[in-house]
């Protein structure tokens, strides 16, 4: 029989409902977590919830509510029991220029993805500390490579790189491990805005290829087992991470002279949050 680390232990996922999220549940699950699923999506939820009856099981919430996320947090472990993974997924973007965003929601991006993932950590890490389990925080390329028209998304990575960090080195005495994973594109709904194809279509090989969704879950997942604390999807990106301190000075070389024609595939005007999900974020109510 094949070593399952992940069998019989309850793993949480935010940002369940669609892209990544969705992917990595199924992952999870089929390496025997019991998951459940957190996102503001209740049908979506339902729906990657539903081909596993008794092993997914979905909770709403909005991750940046501290009070609802607490609340879901002790009902996850009086309904499953403390989690031994928590994996903080959930997130949106918006691309376009700095100068003619949104300014609410530019802050919307920073409040989802690094004030979020901090809610999320304060609100499972009890669980976390009774079983010595392992976060995982979803970080991106986008963390030391700092792409224009993407400033937003960018900054909340970067934020919450630096934040597992400094987490990792807090919880582990009590013997919790944190992971950061590094992706580069996944195939999910995020990436299908016009200016982000055409920001892929100018980097330089491989920086604009995408990858499909599922096996960067699975890739992730084989992370979660080894509880890594660094997880690279593609695994190319480790070596940019090893380049780190020279990129933004290639990055400001190659796209200096791109950014008139990026701004001008964006439509010029203040530009919400990309993909369904991030159309489901603005339809949810402060």
């Amino acid at each position: 029989m094949p070593h399952q680390p992940l069998s019989g232990r309850i793993a949480v996922v935010t940002g369940a409902a669609r892209g990544l999220g969705a992917c990595m549940t199924r992952s999870l699950v089929r390496r025997g977590a019991t998951v459940a699923l957190v996102g503001l999506e209740e049908a979506e939820l339902e729906r990657v919830a539903a081909p596993f009856p008794g092993r997914a099981h979905t909770w709403v919430a909005d991750i940046t509510d501290g009070a609802a996320l607490a609340d879901i947090a002790a009902s996850i472990q009086k309904r499953l029991g403390p989690p031994s993974v928590v994996v903080g997924n959930a997130g949106v973007a918006t691309v376009g220029s700095f100068l003619r965003s949104d300014p609410a929601v530019w802050r919307r991006v920073i409040e989802v993805n690094l004030i979020g993932s901090a809610v999320t950590a304060r609100a499972f890490l009890p669980g976390l500390l009774a079983t010595r389990g392992y976060y995982l925080q979803m970080a991106s390329l986008a963390s030391f490579t700092a792409a224009p028209m993407m400033s937003a998304y960018c900054a909340s990575k970067a934020g919450v790189e630096t934040f597992a960090h400094a987490l990792r080195v807090e919880v582990a005495q009590h013997g919790v491990d944190v992971g950061i994973a590094y992706l580069s594109w996944a195939d999910t709904e995020m990436i299908d805005a016009v200016v982000l194809k055409e920001l892929r279509a100018r980097m330089p090989w491989p920086g604009g290829k995408v990858y499909g969704p599922q096996a960067v879950a699975d890739r992730l997942v084989r992370g979660v087992e080894r509880r890594a604390r660094a997880i690279y999807a593609p695994p190319w990106v480790r070596a940019a991470q090893v380049l780190r301190a020279g990129l933004p000075i290639v990055i400001m070389r190659w796209f200096r002279n791109e950014v008139p024609s990026l701004e001008s595939h964006s439509d010029g005007a203040k530009t919400g949050l990309v993909g369904a999900g991030g159309r489901a974020d603005e339809r949810h109510p402060d």
